[in-house]
Order: C-alpha cells, then sequence, then structure tokens
C-alpha cells in the first residue's frame, strides 16, 4: 500500500474564479501534485530496495528525490486548504483570528509590513518556489521563507501555515509570465480561519516540534 496518497480538493474546480481558473486547478491538483504523491511513493520503494540489496550508489540522488517530492506534496496539501471562494481582506479579531494577527503585528511590525514581505519573497523566487508564512518554534514568533523548489532555504523546525505556489505550473495558464500579478491576486483568496487553526496547532506542539534547551 502506498505511503502517501493524494488528499481530494476541499472545493470544486470553479471555487477560487476568477482569481484562479478553473484549468489550473484540476492541472495543478490532478497532475502537478499527484506527481509528487507518485514521486514519493516511489522513491520509498527505491530506497527499500536499496536497504534490501545494500546497494547504497544512487543514495545522495535517492535521498534528494524524497525530500523533493514529500515536500512537494506536504506544501500543495497545505495550500489548497489555504484557499477559499470566501477569503481575502485582512485577518481580524472580529472574524475570529486575533491571535493570528496579533502575531502577525508582534513578527513583522503590521500587517501591511508582513503582506509586502511575503509577496515579495514569493514574487522573487528565482525560477520554481514558494512564499512560506511559518511559525518558528525556537523565537515562536512568526517568519517569512523564500523557499526554493520544495525545499530549500528552510529554516529548520519551523512550521508552514501559509503558502504561495510560484511555481510556473501554478499560474501560467491565466497569468502568463506575470508572476507578480498572480501572486497579489492570491491575497484575494486567503482562508485566514485554515492559517489561524495552523498556526494555534504549530504553538501547542512547539515544545516538541523542537528538542533544545
Amino acid at each position: 500500500m502506498a505511503t502517501y496518497t493524494l488528499p481530494e480538493l476541499p472545493y470544486d474546480y470553479a471555487a477560487l474564479e476568477p482569481v484562479i481558473n478553473p484549468q489550473i486547478i484540476e492541472l495543478h491538483h490532478d497532475k502537478h501534485h499527484a506527481a509528487y504523491v507518485k514521486g514519493a511513493n516511489d522513491t520509498l520503494e527505491q530506497l527499500e530496495e536499496a536497504r534490501d540489496k545494500e546497494a547504497w550508489g544512487a543514495i545522495n540522488g535517492l535521498q534528494k528525490n524524497l525530500a523533493f517530492h514529500l515536500s512537494g506534496h506536504i506544501l500543495h496539501s497545505i495550500y489548497w486548504h489555504n484557499m477559499t471562494g470566501d477569503g481575502g481582506g485582512e485577518p481580524l479579531a472580529a472574524d475570529g483570528v486575533g491571535d493570528l494577527a496579533d502575531a502577525i503585528t508582534e513578527s513583522f511590525g503590521s500587517y501591511a509590513g508582513f503582506k509586502s514581505q511575503l509577496t515579495k519573497a514569493a514574487a522573487t523566487t528565482q525560477g520554481s518556489g514558494w512564499g512560506v508564512l511559518a511559525y518558528e518554534p525556537v523565537s515562536g514568533k512568526l517568519i517569512v521563507e523564500q523557499v526554493y523548489d520544495h525545499q530549500g532555504n528552510v529554516g529548520q523546525g519551523s512550521v508552514p501555515i501559509l503558502v504561495f505556489d510560484a511555481w510556473e505550473h501554478a499560474f501560467y495558464l491565466q497569468y502568463k509570465n506575470q508572476k507578480v500579478n498572480f501572486i497579489e491576486a492570491m491575497w484575494q483568496v486567503v482562508n485566514w480561519q485554515d492559517v489561524a487553526k495552523r498556526y494555534a496547532a504549530a504553538k501547542e506542539r512547539a515544545d516538541v516540534l523542537l528538542l533544545a534547551p
């Protein structure tokens, strides 16, 4: 039995229009995300075979492939739930996400400063990558990470709670080469309820996520 499976979308293909059109959602989820799931499972099988045969000539490539595909699967699984057709705007206490709003202000000085930093981080990734808002358990604060591919430039122990996919397959059919326009439009569909739940869960588990004095 496969270790990883493709999760179902929490909405239909057209739910995020006009920010993301149905064709992109279908291709992105059913083809690209599915490929990362298959890649992670295939790599685990290849590592099992390497262990059985004590054949480690390809270990570096296999470990890199596992990190790539598994991180792609995890980030996409977060990505789908980070969005909703009823989302957008600024996180507010009146909407039940006051703790998240306070953490953003504490960590970045203001919501505007945070929004600008994450937008720039996502829009200026060289080649393929992500802009990520993460909970960093050592400081107990939120940080923005600019993730290359799926797994590069990540602070170890940080927990992603909001992710912006800046790979071309996430936007090119609709936005062409205007990555920044896509990232700016993404703010209209952010599901702050989902982000707030992820923030609360990361804080609760901080003491076991990173075993450090």
